[in-house]
């Protein structure tokens, strides 16, 4: 596709982020349904310490910026970090409700401005709705107010509808996407795609999704073995976040770190980072390989259809226990997850199908049938 700005070489050197790691706060810590606040605060000062400064949370992480509040905004001076939020026009049906979503994440965070303001979830079904309630020129008055100092919008769709967007509006500062060595050639994904487009308009990227929502922190045995195979001391994880950040033009690459233990593992290996080398990506190869013939479910665990869903059905639960059957051949270890799994929500027999959470989905999975073959197999 033809680039519609400046050499993206260029455009890479405008934006900095100390190290190449960011703090995902969408799957934090909890005890019981609350955010476990001290546990964060921890993970917080670990991040900071080895200097890293992006933190990236929504208004659709129930609790999240409230929590960054507290572990960040409050205990560290406010030139120390980066914050990234979103807009998301799914909670906010007209463009008053919209325009107050920010209003109200400066004040759920404590912050009077925002570093990186994001229109969320940009799919083929939701990306007129950001248009037709202009939010655009919004967002774009925002950081001309000095209230945003970038903005850019994070997107699930194909390459098609991305370089549209980026044409019509050349002005955003950067895009979120979900790239991942798993789905690197996927074409439900296209990852690689999405990338080629981006960089042709110039555009930095944020990377969401590295570890594809925990999947490639504990992937399959026969690419477990293949990994422990080329470096037995480093972790699955690793190998992840160290695809993502080699890339060119990559402005942040964000791990949802769900405890201590994650921080000081991405830490180990991205506070001194070292890009794959050939060998390994040679390993990467392999490894993609072998994924892509995997028949597993690929939900990332990001718990909107659990929102949308009118049965309360533990949706990604679900999903993960039925993995282990598919994957894994576990067949009684997933039915043992699938019984825990309906002790926080309703059976996947309860569907209703009333489509809700595959509008929602960013995975563009076929919810409905997928829960229907669960509860075929796991009840």
């Amino acid at each position: 596709m033809q680039a519609k700005t400046k050499d993206p070489a260029m455009n890479d050197a405008l934006y900095t982020t100390p190290g190449k790691l960011g703090f995902g706060l969408m799957r934090l810590p909890r005890k019981g349904v609350r955010i476990d606040v001290p546990q964060v605060c921890q993970m917080v000062d670990l991040f900071l310490e080895a200097g890293f400064t992006y933190f990236d949370t929504a208004r659709m992480y129930p609790g999240s910026e409230a929590a960054t509040r507290k572990a960040l905004v409050k205990r560290h001076p406010r030139d120390s970090f980066t914050i990234a939020t979103k807009v998301n026009t799914m909670i906010a049906p007209t463009a008053r409700m919209a325009q107050k979503q920010f209003e109200t994440s400066c004040k759920n965070l404590g912050v009077d401005y925002i570093d990186h303001y994001l229109l969320h979830n940009l799919t083929n079904g939701t990306y007129r709705s950001y248009e037709n309630l202009k939010l655009w020129d919004y967002v774009q008055g925002l950081k001309e107010q000095g209230k945003v100092r970038q903005f850019g919008f994070s997107f699930h769709a194909g390459p098609e509808l991305l370089d549209q967007i980026l044409r019509e509006h050349p002005d955003v500062d950067f895009v979120q996407l979900q790239i991942n060595y798993a789905d690197w050639e996927n074409p439900r994904i296209t990852s690689r795609a999405n990338y080629e487009v981006a960089r042709a308009h110039g555009k930095p990227i944020v990377i969401m999704e590295p570890v594809k929502g925990g999947e490639l922190a504990k992937p399959a045995a026969s690419v477990r073995k293949l990994l422990d195979e080329a470096a037995p001391n480093a972790s699955y994880a690793s190998w992840a976040l160290r695809f993502a950040a080699g890339l060119d033009g990559i402005l942040t690459v964000l791990s949802g770190m769900s405890d201590v233990a994650q921080v000081t593992d991405n830490i180990s290996h991205m506070a001194d980072f070292h890009p794959l080398g050939e060998r390994e990506m040679d390993v990467i190869r392999q490894a993609r390989e072998i994924l892509g013939n995997a028949r597993d479910i690929p939900c990332t665990a990001c718990r909107y259809c659990v929102e949308a869903c009118p049965r309360h059905i533990a949706i990604p639960e679900v999903f993960a226990a039925m993995n282990k059957q598919l994957v894994g051949g576990q067949l009684s270890a997933a039915r043992a997850d699938y019984r825990e799994a309906v002790r926080v929500g309703n059976f996947a027999s309860a569907c209703i199908a009333c489509g809700h959470c595959e509008d929602i989905c960013p995975q563009n999975i076929s919810i409905i049938s997928q829960l229907r073959e669960c509860a075929s197999i796991l009840e």
